[in-house]
């Protein structure tokens, strides 16, 4: 008995799941050197205070699941970056000049457009008062929203892209996953997705429209 179109098309259907900061957006440090700067602080104060600063690693691990939200975060973040810094809407005026990955957007409307499942897997940063996914004008890019905020697991806890692949309703097999940051791509490997690790955005962009069999210039 031959298949249906609809069958046909479902055996095809793929699932593009990608990560927000650095591949939905540029990558953003420049813009936060530069912030940095206009703050009076040293061009790496961002990133050292809370990648490297035993607290601000704390209060970000903690908001990225929800256990303080951006408020709480931006009032024990702006004391440890220093004195002066005002701590309303820390976090938006820090990230407000990252500008959208272009080509990485217009690759996620060709690849809906084409009949594939498409999921926004983040670690948060916040959703209030500064929403970024709003901000940059890609959430109504997804068919699926795992944020880890809003889930309480972080990348790269296995259980999150198991959720992922439960929402999203397609086997690992057929799914990618895109990230910027190397450490979150085995966990979902291990699981069977096949993994792009995205170091800048047009050789990403370039690899998912072979994966992917489709243009993002289709959508641009």
């Amino acid at each position: 008995m031959p298949h249906s179109t609809d069958a046909a098309d479902r055996y095809e259907q793929s699932g593009l799941i990608l990560d927000f900061a650095g591949v939905l957006t540029d990558n953003p440090h420049a813009v936060h050197s530069a912030w940095c700067v206009s703050e009076g602080l040293a061009p790496e104060a961002w990133r050292s205070t809370l990648n490297d600063h035993p607290q601000g690693r704390r209060l970000y691990t903690a908001l990225e699941v929800g256990e303080i939200g951006q408020v709480e975060w931006n009032e024990g973040t702006a004391a440890l970056l220093g004195a002066h810094v005002d701590p309303v809407n820390l976090m938006g005026r820090a990230w407000a000049g990252v500008p959208a990955a272009r080509r990485m957007a217009a690759l996620v409307r060709a690849a809906r457009a084409a009949g594939h499942r498409v999921a926004l897997l983040s670690n948060s940063f916040g959703l209030d008062p500064f929403n970024p996914y709003e901000h940059v004008g890609i959430w109504d890019l997804f068919d699926v929203h795992v944020v880890s905020e809003q889930v309480g697991i972080a990348k790269p806890d296995p259980a999150i892209y198991r959720l992922t692949l439960e929402r999203i309703g397609l086997p690992a097999e057929r799914c990618v996953f895109v990230d910027d940051h190397a450490v979150n791509l085995p966990p979902a490997a291990e699981l069977g997705i096949t993994t792009v690790h995205a170091t800048g955005e047009d050789a990403a962009v370039a690899e998912l429209e072979v994966l992917l069999k489709v243009s993002a210039a289709l959508a641009s």
